[in-house]
C-alpha cells in the first residue's frame, strides 16, 4: 500500500498528475516573489553607470522576468498554463557586508522583485518566482565578464492572495 499523498500533485495512488482546477472559482490573484544577486562593487557600479558592455542590465533583467513568466508553464511539468494580465519587475539595492567571496571587497546585493496577477482558477506564485529568478540570471549573464563570482540567492514568495487558500505574507524579509 502507498503512503498517503502529501501533495496536491499525487493521486490517490501516489502517482503524479496535473490538479484539476475545473471546479474552482475564477478569482483575483497576485503573487509577489523576490531573488536577490550579490555582486562585487565593480559590477554594481557598472549597473548604476549604465555602461555594461551588452547594455542596459536593469532593463533587459526586467524583460527577462516579464517573459520569464510567461514561459512558467513550459518550465515547470505540472504547472498550468494560465492568462498573465499583469507582471511588473523592479530592483531595489541593498548593501552586503564583506565576504570572502569576493575577496574581502565589499559587495552590493540587488534584490529582483517581481509581481504577477491573473484573473483565475489557480494560483501565479511560480510565475512570479520564475520572474524573478530569470531577471537575476540575466543579470548575471550581462555581468559576468566583470564578475564571474556574483551570486544568486533566495529565491522566494514574498506575498500571495486569492484563491481557496487564502493570503500569505512572509513575515521576515530576511
Amino acid at each position: 500500500m502507498k503512503p498517503e499523498p502529501r501533495s496536491t500533485h499525487f493521486n490517490a495512488a501516489g502517482e503524479v498528475h496535473m490538479v484539476d482546477v475545473t471546479g474552482k472559482d475564477i478569482t483575483v490573484r497576485e503573487a509577489v516573489a523576490s531573488s536577490m544577486i550579490r555582486m562585487s562593487a565593480e559590477a554594481a557600479e557598472s549597473i548604476k553607470r549604465g555602461d555594461s558592455k551588452k547594455g542596459d542590465v536593469l532593463a533587459v533583467a526586467r524583460l527577462a522576468g516579464i517573459s520569464g513568466a510567461k514561459w512558467t508553464s513550459h518550465l515547470i511539468p505540472l504547472c498550468h498554463a494560465i492568462p498573465i494580465e499583469a507582471v511588473s519587475i523592479d530592483f531595489d539595492w541593498m548593501e552586503t557586508a564583506e565576504s570572502a567571496e569576493f575577496q574581502g571587497s565589499s559587495a552590493r546585493t540587488l534584490r529582483c522583485i517581481a509581481t504577477a496577477r491573473t484573473t483565475g482558477k489557480t494560483g501565479i506564485e511560480m510565475e512570479a518566482m520564475t520572474a524573478a529568478s530569470t531577471a537575476a540570471l540575466t543579470v548575471y549573464d550581462m555581468l559576468k565578464s566583470i564578475d564571474r563570482e556574483m551570486v544568486i540567492h533566495q529565491v522566494r514568495l514574498e506575498s500571495k492572495s486569492g484563491g481557496k487558500s487564502g493570503d500569505f505574507l512572509r513575515e521576515s524579509s530576511e
